[in-house]
C-alpha cells in the first residue's frame, strides 16, 4: 500500500514514526526508487544556450581536493563541497570563491579554498594568499552576506570542525572573526548547509547552519563493517544512516559583529533526527518573513515557517517538501529556487540519490507545495546520483529551466557494476512552456555532456554578457567553469538589490516582473544549489518581449513598484531610493 504525504499527516503518523523511520532500515542512505516515466519524442524545438567549459583558459587549473580517488573509507571523504560567486570586491564582475578538503593521509600541496579575482577578459586571478583565505581541511558549504552592513560581501564557511566566518575588509582582504564574532564551536561540529536570513527583521543578517552527522575518526564503522556500509553488495564507506545526526544552530546578529546561538529560544532545537545538508532561506509563503528550508540526506527534509516572533514551527511533512509524494524518505542533498511555471510564486527543486527522481515541488503561493515531479517529466531519468541544482532561465526565452551536476559517492562500486560509474554528466531539462520538461545533453553543449564527479555548483554571469553561465566543482579535479555562448539573442533584464532598513545585501528580498501576461517570482538567496551560493544580481530572461515591470517585496516589509525599466542591462535598485548608478558594467 501506498502512503501519499497527505496519507502520513491525516492518520497522525508522519511526526511520530519519521524520525526514528532511519534507524530501522538496513541502508546506508534511503532506499527509495522510483520506476522512471516514459521518455516522451523529442520536441524539435531548437535550445539556443550552449555552454563549453572554459575554466582551463579562465585560469581555474588547480584540483578540488577530496578525499580518495580511487575510493572512500568515510562518509566524510564522500559528501564533498560547495562554491560561489562574489564580488568581492564591488567592481561589478563576480570573482569566484572554491572551497576544498583533503585527504585522510594528509594535507596534499594545493588543498586549500580559492578565491580567484574576475580580470574582466574571461581569466581570474589566484588572489587567495592576498586575501588571507588560505584553509586547509574538510570545508563543506559557502554562504555569503554582508552581515555587518559595510557594503562589502562576508564569506561564511562550514567544516567538519570548525566553521569559519571570514570578515571582508574592503581593501581585497579578509579577517577570521569566527572567535570574536561568537561562532566558534567548543566542540568540533560537521557543519554542513548554510545561509544568512534576516529571520526578526531588524536589518542585520542572522545566520542558520545545519549539521550533517554527528562522526569522529576514533568511532566510525569502515566500509563492510555493518549493513549501513554495504551497497548492491559492494562494500562502502558507512552513512549517514548508522550515524547520529547533527544538530542545527540560529544565530542571531547582535548588530555589534556578533552572534548569539537563539536555536533553542527559537524552536530550532525542536527539529531532531535529520541529517541536515543544504540551506535555502526565503518567503515561501508571502507573509514578508522569511522560512528556512534544509534539505535532509535520508531523513525527512524540514520546512521552517516564521512565526514573526522570533520563533519557527517546523512543517515540512504538513507542507508536502518533507517527502516524497508517497511518503518515503528521500536522499535529499541539493536544492534550487525559482517559479518555474510563471504564477508568481517561489517553486523547490530538490536533488537525490541514483535510482530515485529529483523532485519538483510546486508552491501555492501560501508555502504549501504539491510534488510535480512525475507530472513535469522531470522523471525521466533516475540513473544518476545529483547534487547541485538550480531553476534558472538558461536560454533566456522567459521560462526557467532546471539544471543539475552529478556524480557518485561510491568509486569502487564501478569497477564491480559498470552501469553506476563515478564521473558522470551533467543535465539539463528545458522548461517547455506548459509546466512539462525536456531533458538535454549534448544538445545543449559538451560542457554539459562532459562526465564527472561533481558536486556544488553555482550560477552567474561571469562576463556580463547577458545570460548565465554555470560553476562546478569537481571532485579531485579542476572545476568546471561553463560559459553560455547563445547561438540566438533573446532580451533579458538583471537586477542588483541594495538595502538600506533591511539588510544591504536585501537577503531575502523576492522580485516579481511582469513581462508579455506572465510574472516571475525570484529570491535573493545566500545559499542554494548544493552549499553553493549563486551571483547575487537575480537574472530574467524576457524572450522576445520588449517590456518587463518590475515589483520589489524588501525584507523589511516596503514594495515598492518600477515600470518598464530600460532591458538587456543591469539595473541596481536601492530601497527607497529607485534605480541608482550600476558599479563595473
Amino acid at each position: 500500500m501506498r502512503l501519499s504525504r497527505r496519507d502520513f499527516v491525516r492518520l497522525g503518523l508522519g511526526t511520530a514514526i519519521l524520525p526514528g523511520l532511519h534507524r530501522a532500515l538496513a541502508q546506508g542512505v534511503a532506499n527509495h526508487k522510483v520506476q522512471p516515466v516514459a521518455r516522451p519524442a523529442p520536441s524539435g524545438r531548437p535550445f539556443y544556450a550552449h555552454f563549453v567549459d572554459t575554466a582551463a583558459v579562465a585560469g581555474l587549473k588547480d584540483p578540488v581536493i577530496y578525499g580518495g580517488v580511487e575510493s572512500k573509507k568515510y562518509i566524510l571523504e564522500a559528501t564533498g563541497c560547495g562554491c560561489a560567486f562574489i564580488d568581492y570586491d564591488n567592481d561589478g564582475w563576480i570573482d569566484i570563491f572554491l572551497l576544498s578538503g583533503t585527504r585522510l593521509t594528509g594535507d596534499p600541496p594545493g588543498a586549500t579554498n580559492r578565491l580567484y579575482k574576475n580580470n574582466r577578459d574571461g581569466t581570474f586571478t589566484d588572489v587567495t594568499d592576498k586575501a588571507g583565505l588560505t584553509a586547509v581541511g574538510w570545508a563543506s558549504g559557502v554562504c555569503m552576506g554582508d552581515y555587518n552592513n559595510d557594503g562589502f560581501e562576508d564569506i561564511f564557511c562550514t567544516y567538519f570542525g570548525q566553521n569559519r566566518l571570514y570578515r571582508n575588509n574592503g581593501d581585497g582582504t579578509f579577517s577570521d572573526v569566527t572567535r570574536s564574532a561568537g561562532l566558534w564551536n567548543p566542540q568540533p561540529r560537521w557543519g554542513a548547509g548554510c545561509s544568512f536570513l534576516d529571520y526578526d527583521r531588524d536589518g542585520h543578517l542572522d545566520l542558520f547552519v545545519s549539521n550533517y552527522v554527528e562522526f569522529s575518526f576514533e568511532h566510525a564503522p569502515v566500509p563492510g563493517e555493518n549493513v549501513n556500509c554495504n551497497w548492491k553488495g559492494v562494500a562502502v564507506e558507512c552513512g549517514p544512516r548508522g550515524l547520529p545526526p547533527g544538530r542545527h544552530s540560529l544565530y542571531h546578529n547582535n548588530g555589534d559583529g556578533t552572534f548569539t546561538d537563539v536555536s533553542e529560544k527559537a524552536g530550532i532545537a525542536k527539529a531532531t533526527g535529520s541529517y541536515g545538508m543544504t540551506v535555502v532561506a526565503a518567503d515561501l509563503d508571502e507573509d514578508g518573513w522569511t522560512d528556512i528550508f534544509v534539505a535532509c540526506d535520508s531523513t525527512p527534509s524540514l520546512l521552517f515557517m516564521n512565526n514573526h516572533d522570533g520563533t519557527f514551527r517546523e512543517e515540512g511533512v504538513l507542507r508536502g517538501v518533507a517527502l516524497s509524494d508517497d511518503g518515503m524518505e528521500q536522499a535529499g542533498m541539493g536544492v534550487g529556487v525559482g517559479d518555474y511555471d510563471l504564477d508568481g510564486h517561489l517553486d523547490l527543486f530538490k536533488t537525490h540519490f541514483a535510482e530515485d527522481a529529483n523532485g519538483l515541488y510546486h508552491n501555492d503561493g501560501k508555502g504549501n507545495f504539491d510534488d510535480m515531479t512525475r507530472p513535469s517529466r522531470v522523471a525521466v531519468d533516475t540513473r544518476y546520483i545529483c547534487w547541485g541544482a538550480g531553476i534558472h532561465d538558461l536560454d533566456n526565452d522567459g521560462y526557467p529551466d532546471l539544471f543539475m551536476v552529478t556524480g557518485n559517492v561510491y568509486p569502487e562500486v564501478e569497477r564491480k557494476l559498470p552501469e553506476f560509474p563515478n564521473k558522470t554528466p551533467r543535465a539539463v531539462f528545458r522548461n517547455l512552456g506548459n509546466r512539462t520538461f525536456e531533458e538535454l545533453g549534448i544538445e545543449a553543449g559538451p560542457g554539459v555532456a562532459e562526465a564527472h564527479c561533481s558536486r556544488g555548483c553555482a550560477f552567474g554571469d561571469f562576463d556580463n554578457d547577458g545570460d548565465l553561465d554555470i560553476l562546478i566543482v569537481n571532485l579531485n579535479e579542476p572545476p568546471s567553469l561553463l560559459r553560455n555562448e547563445m547561438q540566438h539573442k533573446e532580451n533579458w533584464i538583471k537586477v542588483k538589490l541594495e538595502g538600506v532598513k533591511s539588510n544591504r545585501s536585501a537577503i531575502g528580498a523576492r522580485v516579481l516582473a511582469y513581462y508579455g501576461g506572465k510574472v516571475q517570482a525570484q529570491a535573493v538567496l545566500s545559499q542554494s544549489s548544493f552549499y553553493s551560493c549563486n551571483d547575487s544580481r537575480l537574472h530574467f530572461g524576457l524572450g522576445a518581449f520588449t517590456s518587463v515591470d518590475l515589483e520589489v517585496y524588501w525584507p523589511n516589509g516596503l514594495r515598492e513598484h518600477f515600470k518598464q525599466p530600460a532591458i538587456n542591462r543591469l539595473i541596481t535598485l536601492r530601497e527607497g531610493t529607485g534605480i541608482v548608478p550600476n558599479r563595473g558594467w
